[in-house]
């Protein structure tokens, strides 16, 4: 039984919107910290985006900064991920999940590998062209 399941992925040309949704089936993700990452073919996982519990911190990696905006729905139990103003270097397989230990914070890296995920789901593909 899936624990997490991202969805909202698919094909956009550059310049186009997403907007990602990461949805916990069987426990609440109310009170954790949860983030997002990615893999693009070929490549290491890359941390994206995080949210503290509260909401009141929404951390990004620079290569979304000012592009992309993480934030939450307590009563929907999901978080989001809206993606403006995609590249092709986007292009990837994302993940999503709470922190296995971490805490989101504004200054530092953002947990890019699945070990520092309680929970992570199959993904959902993103395909920006070009």
């Amino acid at each position: 039984q899936l624990q997490i399941k991202e969805s909202g992925g698919g094909l956009v040309q550059f310049g186009g919107s997403l907007r990602l949704s990461c949805a916990a089936s069987t426990f609440s993700l109310n009170d954790l910290n949860v983030g997002w990452f990615r893999q693009a073919p070929g490549t290491d996982y890359e941390g994206i985006s995080c949210i503290s519990s509260s909401g009141g911190v929404a951390a990004y990696a620079d290569a979304v900064k000012g592009r992309f905006t993480i934030s939450r729905d307590n009563d929907q139990n999901t978080v989001y991920l809206q993606m403006n103003n995609l590249k092709p270097e986007d292009t990837g397989v994302y993940h999503c999940g709470p922190f296995a230990e971490s805490t989101c914070r504004l200054s530092g890296p953002i947990p890019s590998h699945p070990a520092e995920y309680a929970y992570w789901g199959r993904g959902t593909q993103v395909t920006v062209s070009s």
